[in-house]
């Protein structure tokens, strides 16, 4: 089909690509220009079926009404507000309405504007809080080997996987490392959370007395980790974590930005698992992958510990320019309509076991080593070429968009995690072209 020019840009050379294999992709690119629910349009006039949800953000699917039109409105009526000794209606609805969203416990939040800055926040709330509460030589943060958790400084340092570490430098100091949870070994094949691997939690506990419980300012995870690969927790394994970080007084923070709005059949992975963390990050899902936007939502203890001194005095050193803008407030509370009046998280749970079953039916394909689900997210692990690792995967990945559906890949591992609005034909479709594509692979 031919190209669409006036969707084609002349020069592709200006635009340094974040994650891209920049000059393969400028030799043939792929050039998304417009969406609609499950959809994608290609420049070229061909529908590519999403079946990443964008990039983990798109949870209610594309060019959805509400959300479109609020924005709009909003554009019209109030285009920016300081958020620095000023305030805008819209913020505090928002807030209020994802307050309430959110588990029982999580009173207050913090607009940023993306997941990074998410984590940075909620790092920098942990220091400040122990600070507060005159234990300041709390200072050190402990991650997982696996984690993800942005690209900014904070987030690298506590994240744990070595592709985006080891490029930057000896990171921040301070911090330590729980042993991820992945065990092919033990755990391949499994449906839903492995029955093996609670006690990896144990490490938890070998960090605290090799440093001292009272220098530790916080974990956090993710509780089940996303651009690894799809890694879940062991059973127990969160129960676990949550107990060593009550006995010890160090704030558990859990990373919700993939797991966040419905992406496991919930509101949030909290309320999945059942295990309550002292903070949580958010943003993707928080506006529908729209407009930029993430929060932290911590409990009434951590937030109501700055709220001494004088009233006129500044209690957290710490914001953004465009947190809680007016545009993304208005996405935010649009999106959240949708989630809610469509049923978007039940229609999840509702659907996963169906998605279960069609990604296991991968099983007898040539090159799977694993296949990892929960929820709407599933991961199809792919021994690597000799030599050659991520090589087969993205081969992958560029055959799917040739035969009209996008999948993700990290490392030789294939994720997916479509939209909740997507129909079990769509998961036929999606999951049949993944099977034919995977078996003309070397």
């Amino acid at each position: 089909m031919a190209l669409d020019r006036k969707n084609v840009p002349n020069d592709l050379s200006a635009f340094w690509m974040p994650f891209t294999a920049n000059r393969q992709f400028k030799k043939a690119p792929r050039l998304l220009v417009s969406a609609d629910r499950m959809t994608y349009k290609t420049a070229d006039g061909r529908e590519i079926l999403d079946g990443t949800a964008g990039l983990w953000c798109c949870n209610a699917g594309h060019n959805r009404p509400k959300i479109v039109e609020a924005i709009r409105a909003q554009a019209g009526e109030l285009d920016y507000a300081p958020a620095f000794q000023m305030g805008h209606p819209k913020a505090f609805e928002m807030a209020s309405a994802l307050r309430d969203m959110a588990p029982e416990g999580m009173e207050h939040v913090f607009f940023t504007n993306s997941g990074s800055e998410s984590v940075e926040t909620a790092l920098k709330i942990a220091l400040a809080y122990h600070r507060a509460r005159g234990e300041g030589q709390r200072t050190r943060l402990i991650g997982r080997e696996k984690g993800y958790h942005g690209v900014n400084f904070g987030g690298i340092s506590v994240g744990g996987i070595v592709t985006n570490r080891k490029f930057f430098g000896t990171l921040l100091a301070g911090v330590d490392h729980l042993p991820h949870t992945h065990l092919p070994e033990q755990n391949a094949f499994t449906r839903g959370q492995p029955e093996h691997g609670a006690y990896l939690a144990d490490d938890l506990e070998r960090i605290v007395q090799l440093h001292g419980p009272d220098t530790i300012a916080a974990v956090i995870v993710e509780p089940m980790s996303g651009s690894a690969g799809v890694i879940l927790p062991p059973k127990g394994y969160l129960e676990k974590l949550r107990e060593i970080c009550t006995r010890h007084g160090i704030l558990l923070i859990f990373d919700e930005v993939i797991t966040g709005f419905g992406r496991l059949g919930a509101s949030f992975a909290v309320e999945h698992f059942g295990v309550m963390p002292d903070m949580m990050t958010t943003a993707k899902g928080l506006t529908n992958g729209v407009i930029p936007m993430g929060a932290v939502l911590t409990t009434s203890a951590i937030h109501d510990a700055f709220m001494q001194g004088p009233e006129h005095m500044i209690e957290l050193f710490h914001g953004y320019t465009y947190s809680g803008n007016p545009i993304a407030c208005a996405a935010g509370l649009a999106t959240l309509e949708t989630y809610r009046e469509e049923g978007l998280f039940e229609r999840a749970a509702d659907l996963a076991p169906y998605w279960e079953a069609a990604l296991h039916s991968l099983r007898d394909v040539k090159n799977v080593i694993d296949i990892r689900n929960m929820g709407l997210i599933g991961a199809v692990e792919l021994a690597p070429l000799p030599g050659e690792p991520t090589k087969r995967a993205f081969q992958a990945f560029l055959d799917c968009f040739e035969k009209g559906i996008l999948i993700r890949t990290t490392g030789d591992t294939i994720a997916m995690s479509p939209p909740l609005i997507i129909e079990k034909t769509d998961i036929d479709r999606l999951i049949g072209t993944l099977r034919d594509v995977l078996e003309k692979l070397d």
